[in-house]
C-alpha cells in the first residue's frame, strides 16, 4: 500500500519572541494533527529545529548584523524574494522528482498572536479616521476614551498601539498596521491565539471585513502545548534554586518581556531604590542593554535582596508558589501564562497591544492594578492594592477556568480541528 505524504503547512511569524513562540506552539499541535509543519524565521532568530522537534527553516533576513535587535527594520516580511524561496522549500527534500506543485489555489489563513479586542481595535481605524477621533496619521484629535462595546474597556487614545516612539516612529507603526489590516481582508480564516469567551464577548456591529472572515480562537496556546528551548535567549536557571529557598507568595516577579525598548537609566534605577524599600525578595529579569544605566552601588545593595538575570524560565519561575505577584508590561503571552499560573499582576504597560491588555486585566478581569511610575509610593502603593484584595484569587481562579478549563480547550481544539477539516478538502 502507498504510504499517504503527510500536508505540508508553512508558517511564516512576525520575527518578535511574542509571535514566534505561539507560532511553534501551533506548529507543534498540526504535528498532532498529522501535518507537516515547516517554520520559516529570518536568519537572526536562532532557534534549533532540534530544540523544538518541529522543521525549521531560515531565509535571509536583508539585515545587517546591528539592526539585527529591531525588527522593524527587516525587510523579511516585505521581500518578494521570499515567495520564490518558500516555494524551493516547498520542494526541497522531497524525492519524488515527478511531483508537481500547484502554486496556484493554495489555503492562506492569518494567525494573529495576541487578543481579538487588539485586532477589532487596530481594524477600526477606517472608522476612527471617519468619525475624527484620530488624524490621516493615526495622531488623537480628541481626549474622549475609545470603547466599541458597553461591557468592554475604555483605551485612551494616548494608549493606540501604534503611538510609539517618536512622531516618525509612529507614523511608521501607523503604516504598517494599516497595510496589515489590508492584507486581512483576502484572508477566509483568521486563528486567533485567545480564548472563545473573548471572542463571544466581541461580536458587535462593529465587525467591519469580519464578515467574509471566520474567526476561529484556538488558544491560548499555551495551556495546550509546550514548547521547550523556544527563547531568543539563554535562560539563567540559577533563579530556580533561589526561590526553592524563599518564603511562600513572598516573591515579587518582574519582567518587560522579550520586545520592549529599555525604559530609560532614571526609570531602571528609581526601580531599583523602590525595590530595596519594599525590603521584599525579587526576580528581576534584567537584559544587558537595561543593565547598563543601572548604578552600580544600587545593584550592589539590591543584589543582597533579590535575584537578576539576563533571561528568566517564565513558566518555571511563575507556577512556583514562592512567587506571589508579577510586574509585567501585559504582553498577551505574559498576560495567559499568568493566568494560568493564578497570579496577581501589578501592570506597567509600554508598548504596542500592552495598553489594551492592560485595561482588560485592570478594569473588566479585575485580576491586577496599574502603576504609573516606579517610585516608591507607585511600587508599594500597587504591591498592597494587589496583595491585600481578598477576592482576587477567586477571580484570577474563575478567569483560569473560563480561559483553559476542560470546555475551553475543547473548543479551541475543535476550532482548530474546523480549520484543518476546511483546508484538507
Amino acid at each position: 500500500m502507498k504510504c499517504k505524504k503527510k500536508s505540508k503547512v508553512f508558517l511564516v511569524p512576525y520575527p518578535a519572541q511574542g509571535h514566534v513562540t505561539p507560532m511553534l506552539k501551533l506548529a507543534s499541535l498540526l504535528v498532532n494533527h498529522g501535518i507537516n509543519p515547516i517554520v520559516i524565521i529570518p536568519n537572526f532568530v536562532k532557534i534549533d529545529s532540534k530544540d523544538v522537534n518541529i522543521s525549521i527553516m531560515s531565509i535571509s533576513d536583508g539585515l545587517r548584523s546591528r539592526w539585527t535587535n529591531n525588527v522593524f527594520r527587516s525587510r523579511f516580511l516585505r521581500d518578494r524574494k521570499v515567495y520564490g524561496k518558500l516555494h524551493a522549500m516547498s520542494t526541497r527534500n522531497d524525492n519524488s522528482r515527478s511531483r508537481r506543485w500547484n502554486c496556484c489555489g493554495v489555503h492562506v489563513a492569518g494567525f494573529w498572536p495576541a487578543m481579538l479586542a487588539t485586532y477589532k481595535l487596530i481594524n477600526s481605524i477606517p472608522e476612527m479616521l471617519h468619525d475624527g477621533i484620530i488624524s490621516e496619521t493615526g495622531c488623537p484629535l480628541h481626549n474622549d476614551s475609545i470603547c466599541h462595546s458597553f461591557d468592554q474597556p475604555t483605551i485612551r487614545p494616548q494608549d493606540l498601539p501604534w503611538l510609539i516612539g517618536n512622531p516618525n516612529a509612529r507614523i511608521s507603526r501607523f503604516k504598517f498596521w494599516t497595510r496589515t489590516m489590508e492584507r486581512t481582508k483576502t484572508l477566509k480564516w483568521l486563528l486567533i491565539n485567545t480564548f472563545q469567551d473573548e471572542c463571544h464577548n466581541n461580536k458587535d456591529q462593529n465587525t467591519t471585513n469580519f464578515d467574509t472572515k471566520i474567526l476561529l480562537p484556538i488558544g491560548p496556546l499555551n495551556t495546550h502545548v509546550a514548547i521547550k528551548n523556544s527563547s531568543f535567549w539563554e535562560e539563567d536557571l540559577s533563579c530556580m534554586n533561589w526561590l526553592d529557598k524563599q518564603v511562600v507568595n513572598s516573591v515579587l516577579y518582574i519582567s518587560f518581556g522579550s520586545w520592549v525598548s529599555p525604559i530609560g537609566e532614571a526609570k531602571v534605577n528609581s526601580l531599583a531604590l523602590a525595590l530595596e524599600a519594599t525590603k521584599r525578595p525579587f526576580i528581576w529579569v534584567l537584559g544587558p542593554l537595561w543593565r547598563q544605566g543601572l548604578q552600580k552601588s544600587n545593584l550592589e545593595r539590591i543584589s543582597k535582596q533579590g535575584k537578576i538575570v539576563s533571561w528568566a524560565p517564565q513558566m518555571d519561575v511563575l507556577q512556583h508558589e514562592g512567587v506571589g505577584c508579577y510586574l509585567t508590561h501585559c504582553g498577551w503571552n505574559s498576560t495567559m501564562e499568568a493566568i494560568q499560573s493564578k497570579k496577581r499582576l501589578m501592570c506597567y504597560p509600554v508598548a504596542g497591544d500592552q495598553f489594551v491588555n492592560c485595561a482588560y486585566i485592570v478594569q473588566k478581569w479585575r485580576i491586577g492594578v496599574m502603576i504609573d511610575g516606579f517610585g516608591v509610593k507607585d511600587l508599594e502603593g500597587g504591591l498592597r492594592k494587589v496583595m491585600e484584595d481578598d477576592g482576587m484569587s477567586e477571580r484570577i481562579s474563575r478567569l483560569n477556568e473560563m480561559t483553559m478549563g476542560k470546555v475551553a480547550s475543547c473548543k479551541a481544539m475543535d476550532n482548530l480541528t474546523t480549520f484543518l477539516s476546511s483546508v484538507r478538502m
